[in-house]
């Protein structure tokens, strides 16, 4: 590891506007397209730079492995459900709220780790963290002039969406000490095998005419939001660790909701800024406390 310089805070930065433009993108790719080919598109062409990766620096990908089971599970819950979920809930949301909802990741995890890892307890700071966080979410619930009767299950299910991607996480140290690269590549495999025969049988997407704005968007979802992003990721973790790479959690709600104005024009309602700051200083907190355990 080493301390960050102005290029790595420019990777940094660059990783969380990639991470939070999926979500109005999404939103553009749910006018033509349904949520399981949405997440089918999204691991199809996000396996395609990180394959190509892989097979350039002669990483062998090991999808059937002995450990196959493993990549298979974690394939379905940290690609497969999540990705539906999110384009699901995100079809009858606005896409920023999407990006608050999904940033409850960090404090989601801890709470997990509290139970399921021996070093990762709550202190004082920690349970300060979560509590302030998730009070925003509670309070982001009660903006009835964004999440009402009718859409009130889908912002739900976009937390569902963000509880499988900490579940997934937990269920990844059970390969950990295998390459990012074999373990993406093979996880996206196996997400993509999953859903190939969803997409066509249930959405039939080869009989729809989509919209080219709709198009765009989710091959971008895809190659550069799935893809490009992870390995942006490993070099960031590889370079300056995991704590560094950590802080992009505060950028994404906050480029979230700014892409989500510019380029669909969508509601910002004081509530929304309100949840936003919670949640962002909650994940501080989090962050603050795993920083000072390390030092």
């Amino acid at each position: 590891m080493r301390q960050p310089n102005l290029i790595d805070y420019f990777l940094l930065t660059i990783l969380a506007l990639i991470w939070a433009s999926a979500f109005f993108n999404i939103k553009i790719a749910t006018y033509s397209y349904g949520p399981i080919t949405i997440a089918f598109l999204r691991v199809f062409f996000g396996a395609i730079p990180v394959l190509l990766l892989c097979y350039f620096k002669k990483i062998k990908i090991e999808a059937f492995s002995k450990d196959w089971h493993w990549f298979a599970m974690i394939g379905f819950i940290n690609l497969v459900a999540p990705f539906f979920l999110i384009a699901y809930g995100v079809k009858s949301v606005q896409s920023n709220l999407a990006a608050i909802l999904m940033s409850t990741t960090p404090l989601s995890s801890t709470i997990l780790a509290h139970f399921y890892t021996k070093n990762e307890k709550f202190n004082l700071t920690k349970t300060i963290g979560i509590l302030i966080g998730f009070s925003g979410i509670v309070f982001l619930f009660s903006d009835n002039l964004l999440i009402d009767e009718n859409n009130f299950i889908s912002a739900l299910l976009i937390l569902l969406g963000s509880t499988c991607y900490v579940i997934g996480g937990v269920l990844t140290l059970k390969i950990s000490k295998k390459k990012n690269e074999n373990v993406t590549g093979s996880i996206l495999i196996w997400a993509t095998i999953i859903l190939t025969p969803l997409a066509i049988f249930i959405e039939q997407p080869l009989e729809i005419n989509p919209r080219l704005d709709s198009t765009i968007s989710v091959i971008y979802l895809g190659l550069v939001s799935t893809g490009i992003a992870w390995l942006l990721r490993f070099r960031i973790l590889v370079n300056n660790g995991l704590i560094f790479q950590s802080q992009v959690s505060y950028l994404i709600p906050i480029f979230g909701t700014i892409l989500s104005y510019i380029f669909l024009r969508e509601l910002i309602t004081l509530k929304v800024l309100i949840s936003l700051i919670a949640v962002c200083v909650g994940i501080y907190f989090v962050r603050k406390a795993d920083y000072e355990k390390i030092i």
